[in-house]
């Protein structure tokens, strides 16, 4: 069985290690972004989790000055991507089969955090959720659970 709260879940990158693969295989997670101040910035890889901040501005609202749902299930899917990653190493193919999110509430523009937990890291799949935070007032604004899939190893 391969259950995590069996076992302790180590990453095996590190942000700067996590931050090269993503700035080499996805430059355009971060395209648009002002020079030293990316759009989404990891801001901690631990034992099982990762966090992100998104500096949400004016790309990123809807009508009515809300976060779009877009940019918040994107936030979500990268922050569970580089939890993933952090734990199984550089593999580019990992890819979501699965992405379902709840929207809370409407978070104004600025910065969102959000912490990623991995719930099972199989061989195969890896399912993880992923809760939203507006920074301005502490709420959560969106919750999410994701299943990737994993490739299988080669040679």
């Amino acid at each position: 069985m391969d259950h995590t709260s069996f076992r302790k879940l180590n990453p095996v990158m590190s942000v700067q290690d996590v931050n090269r693969f993503i700035e080499r295989e996805f430059p355009q997670v971060n395209a648009g972004s002002s020079p030293g101040r990316p759009t989404y910035a990891i801001l901690a890889i631990g034992d099982g989790t990762a966090s992100m901040r998104l500096e949400a501005d004016e790309r990123h609202l809807r009508p009515g000055g809300t976060v779009s749902g877009p940019t918040l299930f994107a936030l979500a899917d990268i922050t569970a991507y580089v939890a993933i990653l952090a734990h199984i190493g550089p593999v580019a193919l990992a890819v979501t089969t699965n992405l379902n999110i709840n929207f809370l509430r409407k978070p104004a523009s600025g910065r969102i955090d959000a912490t990623c937990r991995i719930l099972k890291l199989g061989k195969r799949l890896a399912v993880v959720e992923v809760s939203m935070t507006s920074v301005a007032d502490g709420e959560l604004v969106a919750h999410a659970t994701a299943t990737y899939s994993i490739p299988p190893k080669t040679g």
